[in-house]
């Protein structure tokens, strides 16, 4: 780990800065430099979305965000336009933060980063700091490098770990920031523009930051895998997952963070990631077991929770109706990439079984993406209606609070497959439903 030096070159109340991308790192990394004083210019291909965005309308949900995206447009210091180049002219620090997909192998696809690098090389000014704020694969921070064609500027990894949910939060307090480069002076200037008083600084090679990113998320993929494999464990041997969790929690080696069984864990992150980094090691002629393992135990866990709704409706879902409370990956977004709610709704219905779904973020809006047999209704209450089962898949504290009684009538059986854990298990028995939980006896 490097030390930084003390910069002579003070990072000014207004440093110009580009945003390369309006997905959910760029516009949340936008919004929360423009809040601090900066002034931004982001940059996004999407006509549709640059449109939106300059009239203060949030393309995606985010607590916070579209508050701060209102801030940044009427204090002038935020800007969207629609090619790289116009967003990085006169730009102090250029974050690039493209979409990095997964390819059917695993691996990333970083068309867009080399793309947008070839874009911006021209049109960079002397002295630019280039910051690599995608998940790439390891080495990518080199390969922009290359691709730009300017020994005038700098390159540096200072890989995001937001939430969603709660990115706007990670972004203004980051618990970390990592920046890794070659360039120490350029590293100190990025460590001032986005650290805050309580972030730890970690500066290392490029190559490192990267996979620091793609270990920090494979780790927490493996914990969860390892949650949700303990909660069946526990569900076959009478034991119950909420206090065998509270038990190890306690372990300071351990901690709280993330000790909740749930579907799996799914996401625009978690899943390629993972995926990713196996891709990698495999590449790299690495054995990795364990997370290989946990991309398995996390597809398994998917196929379990299908297997829990079917024998509740009997064996078989030909002719059933299964009612479902969420569609996101998890509470707070409205990302439903890779989402396990999705997945396994899915499932049911190449299964023969019909589905009506409702989640707090679809209502009133068209969800094109959806299968058919999957239907979107805009109430908690009306995908009850007739259902031979209700599945809880995503832990909107709305779901908390709703009138069981209510669904209790409107089903056609009154039967409960709560994949988070978020209902009160005792009351929803005494109401009169078939409960089934995770891990609970």
């Amino acid at each position: 780990m490097a030390h930084l030096p003390e910069t002579s070159q003070t990072i000014p109340g207004r440093a110009a800065v580009a945003v390369i991308g309006a997905g959910y790192v760029g516009l949340t990394t936008a919004v929360c430099l423009a809040h601090l004083g900066h002034t931004v210019s982001c940059g996004e291909r999407d006509h549709s979305k640059v449109e939106r965005l300059s009239r203060g309308v949030s393309t995606i949900v985010e607590d916070g965000l579209s508050e701060m995206l209102g801030e940044g447009l009427d204090s002038g210091r935020l800007r969207f336009v629609e090619t790289a180049a116009l967003a990085v002219k006169g730009a102090e620090f250029v974050f690039i933060c493209v979409p990095t997909p997964e390819r059917v192998d695993g691996s990333a696809d970083v068309t867009a980063l080399e793309s947008v690098s070839r874009e911006i090389g021209p049109h960079l000014s002397c002295g630019a700091v280039v910051v690599n704020k995608s998940t790439v694969p390891i080495g990518s921070t080199a390969l922009v490098e290359r691709l730009l064609g300017r020994d005038d500027v700098s390159v540096l990894s200072n890989p995001e770990f937001l939430r969603e949910g709660s990115g706007i939060s990670d972004s203004l307090r980051p618990s970390r920031v990592v920046i890794g480069g070659s360039d120490m002076d350029a590293a100190a200037r990025l460590a001032k523009l986005v650290g805050s008083s309580g972030a730890r600084v970690v500066v290392t090679t490029a190559a490192t930051a990267e996979m620091i990113k793609y270990a920090s998320n494979a780790f927490l993929a493996m914990k969860l895998s390892f949650v949700n494999a303990s909660a069946n464990v526990c569900e076959a041997l009478g034991a119950n997952v909420e206090d065998m969790l509270l038990g190890i929690g306690y372990d300071d080696r351990i901690g709280f963070d993330y000790l909740t069984p749930g579907p799996g864990w799914g996401g625009s992150c978690l899943p390629k990631d993972t995926r990713a980094l196996a891709f990698m090691a495999r590449e790299a002629g690495v054995s990795f077991p364990l997370l290989e393992e946990a991309i398995r135990s996390n597809e398994a866990q998917m196929d379990s929770i299908v297997d829990k709704v079917r024998s509740t409706v009997g064996g078989s879902f030909a002719g059933t109706l299964i009612g479902a409370w969420g569609l996101t990956f998890k509470a707070g977004t409205d990302d439903r990439r890779k989402s396990p709610a999705m997945e396994i709704l899915s499932r049911i219905v190449a299964q023969g079984g019909s589905v009506q779904a409702f989640d707090p973020t679809t209502v009133d809006v068209n969800v094109p993406e959806l299968p058919s047999g999957i239907a979107v209704l805009n109430d908690a209450y009306s995908v009850c209606q007739g259902a031979d089962a209700l599945v809880v898949l995503t832990e909107w504290d709305e779901f908390r609070s709703l009138d069981l009684e209510k669904v209790h009538s409107l089903m056609a059986e009154p039967r409960v497959i709560d994949a988070r854990n978020i209902l009160d298990a005792a009351l929803v028995h005494s109401l009169g439903f078939v409960y089934v939980g995770m891990g609970r006896p």
